[in-house]
């Protein structure tokens, strides 16, 4: 009769810490990342009562959804993202509600840790974009010319050819092109800078068909900005083909112009994670770059990981664990300006929840039960 009350109380304390688990999966079931958890029931020798063996983590994915901050970000399959702290205690989540702090590292924003990122050597170093801020001033080494030289026109000029020196100051350049002959068309160019100083005098001769010559293809510049020779080509187009300049009958007398590259010192106007977590820059003037690669860990047995802080995997309880990069081998794919939700079921929860309120108020039943019978016994014996 004793054994029955302390069974029934080792079913009231049972009960009541899987509700407890049960209301941390409903009160967090908006929070990205969060996996869910379920309460293992287990007998205690001796027909002496229940208790709780331990809990686990639910492993499936949830729902991911789409955010306007590009630094939010979830993985589509497998893989967790790899954090640190300060003392180097590495962390897995799959709660990418990361940001760049001041110094240019991207964080956790709940916890502030260092997201990892992975080199080309597969070691694990901090998402850091601070050198890619600015993207330096460099030198033009290549102008393209295209359009089309008609034989025997008026001079055709091209100005304000933009190029830059290799700190970033800009300086222009003016084309002029005379005809000279109609067959083969031939013509004069006269390359001047801003100051009107001939830079280079060249012929260019096209063919029948109007592509240019072997030896026509090009014209090699060598300006002088701030006492440093700087080599600037003009590409004129390939021999034999119509690909750049080209000189026809018939067709309007116009050349244009773009430099290929050379720019001066550009700040960042946008960046996103593609889908193998690679950090993306746009600068201003549409220069592109690559940055970082960040990290990703999977793991051969999910059923070891242990939660710390509802979306943290400390890294302390994990035996076996591999580092990669998304979109390789078993590694998913990122998903940028995203999130992926807790992975709880609220259907899940509101049946565990009535499972366990019925659990509850049978081993409350059980305990008055028992004290009743207690009363009844106590009664009869002092009755006798």
């Amino acid at each position: 009769m004793f054994q029955a009350l302390f069974n029934s109380l080792s079913g009231l304390f049972s009960f009541s810490r899987s509700l407890n688990t049960v209301s941390d999966n409903i009160s967090n079931m908006n929070t990205p990342g969060f996996r869910g958890s379920d309460t293992f029931f287990s007998n205690i020798d001796g027909n002496r009562g229940a208790r709780i063996s331990g809990e686990g983590m639910r492993t499936q994915a949830g729902d991911i959804r789409q955010t306007s901050n590009p630094t939010d970000l979830a993985v589509s399959g497998d893989g967790y993202f790899v954090l640190r702290d300060k003392e180097g205690n590495l962390y897995y989540t799959r709660a990418g509600q990361f940001r760049f702090n001041g110094d240019g590292i991207l964080t956790d924003s709940v916890n502030e840790y260092q997201v990892m990122g992975i080199d080309a050597a597969g070691n694990l170093t901090p998402v850091d974009y601070t050198s890619y801020r600015m993207l330096p001033a460099s030198a033009t080494t290549a102008v393209k010319l295209t359009g089309n030289l008609a034989p025997g026109a008026a001079n055709t000029v091209t100005n304000g050819i933009t190029v830059y020196d290799a700190n970033g100051t800009a300086h222009t350049l003016t084309v002029k092109f005379s005809s000279k002959t109609n067959s083969p068309p031939t013509f004069e160019a006269v390359v001047t800078d801003a100051t009107g100083a001939t830079l280079s005098t060249s012929i260019i001769a096209f063919n029948v068909d109007g592509t240019p010559q072997v030896g026509s293809t090009e014209i090699v510049l060598s300006p002088v900005y701030g006492g440093t020779t700087q080599t600037i080509t003009l590409k004129l187009g390939t021999a034999g083909a119509l690909d750049g300049l080209r000189s026809l009958m018939g067709v309007a007398n116009t050349v244009t112009s773009k430099i290929e590259d050379g720019h001066p010192a550009l700040g960042v106007t946008g960046m996103k994670f593609d889908d193998k977590g690679v950090l993306q820059l746009t600068y201003s003037g549409a220069e592109k770059r690559q940055g970082p690669q960040l990290a990703l860990a999977i793991f051969p047995n999910e059923g070891e990981l242990r939660l710390s802080g509802g979306r943290l995997i400390s890294g302390a309880t994990v035996t076996q664990r591999e580092f990669g990069r998304a979109g390789e081998g078993r590694f998913g794919r990122i998903a940028g300006n995203s999130l992926e939700m807790s992975n709880v079921n609220l259907t899940q929860e509101f049946a565990d929840m009535i499972i366990i309120q019925r659990g509850y108020q049978a081993s409350s039943r059980v305990m008055t039960v028992s004290n009743e019978m207690l009363d009844q016994l106590y009664n009869s014996t002092r009755g006798g």
